[in-house]
């Protein structure tokens, strides 16, 4: 984790995008803000607990789940966990404003995880874990009542920015040029 990583770099622990601001051999140390704290489950964090840590992603590398950019949109509570073969269901109440963003077989970043949202209700969604997900990650130890941060897909929440604006009449460019909202509305969208 800690090889090649330097001081500015950015380090998603539980899905929340910290910045390194110094290094010893075996940590790295990063400020946390009261934005921070106020939005994620840092501050319920204690010495010794387990996180899930990822680097970020670099420009050359692959890119195994959806985007996420460690930018959370608020927490969530685990409402239950059961066994469903050889993957664990986990069901987790969401806020209103957090679930129009969240669609079935849509992604969903759980603590920083990429998953598939699946079973979406109008509060709450659920995950499904396969064994490996469950063994490496806090989802597969953590338990009913517990906090978790989600990050909605950052793609969802640009094109609702797009089409409000488009709503209230403004179009993508002064000529009208490229997708605009009585394009969308002639072909069916609305």
């Amino acid at each position: 984790m800690l090889e090649g990583l330097k001081e500015g770099d950015s380090v998603a622990v539980n899905g929340v995008c910290l910045t390194v601001t110094s290094l010893s051999r075996s940590a790295f140390y990063a400020d946390v803000m009261p934005e921070t704290l106020r939005k994620t489950n840092l501050h319920q964090l204690k010495a010794g607990e387990m996180v899930n840590l990822e680097r970020a992603l670099t420009a050359d590398g692959r890119l195994g789940g959806h985007f996420v950019s460690g930018h959370i949109d608020g927490t969530g509570e685990i409402l239950s966990k059961k066994q469903e073969g050889n993957a664990v269901v986990v069901h987790v109440a969401a806020p209103g404003e957090l679930m129009r963003y969240v669609i079935e077989k849509g992604s969903i970043a759980v603590d920083g995880i990429s998953l598939t949202a699946i079973d979406v209700r109008d509060s709450s969604f659920a995950v499904s874990l396969i064994p490996h997900t469950a063994k490496l990650t806090t989802l597969g130890f953590k338990g009913r009542g517990d906090t978790v941060n989600l990050e909605a897909d950052l793609l969802g929440k640009y094109i609702e920015k797009f089409i409000a604006a488009m709503a209230k009449g403004k179009e993508p460019s002064e000529k009208g040029e490229g997708i605009t909202y009585s394009f969308l509305s002639e072909k069916g969208f609305f």
